[in-house]
């Protein structure tokens, strides 16, 4: 048997989060926090979520779909910082 592991998701924590009957939208923020602390370096979360949704999305009733829709859209984007930050020297 090989081992294959999602680089989006190292743990399978997702990929198991789709498996558990009744799963609720508590469990879905938990299990979504922890997968987000596992992330190997170099991958940003929503990279990873982007991908997750291609594999996962169609189940669009589940919580942890909604979820990472949720979170995909709420990931800040980068720009300038305002005030004192946006001006000082790096």
């Amino acid at each position: 048997m090989t081992d294959q592991r999602d680089p989006n998701d190292p743990k399978g924590l997702i990929r198991e989060s789709y498996r558990i009957d009744r799963i609720s939208d508590a469990e879905c923020r938990s299990i979504l926090m922890d997968w987000a602390l596992s992330l190997p370096d170099g991958l940003t979360p929503g990279q990873a979520l982007s991908a997750l949704l291609d594999r996962y999305g169609a189940e669009a009733d589940h919580p942890m779909t909604r979820l990472m829709r949720d979170g995909l859209q709420s990931i800040p984007t980068a720009g300038r910082r305002g005030g004192r930050a946006g001006r000082r020297p790096h």
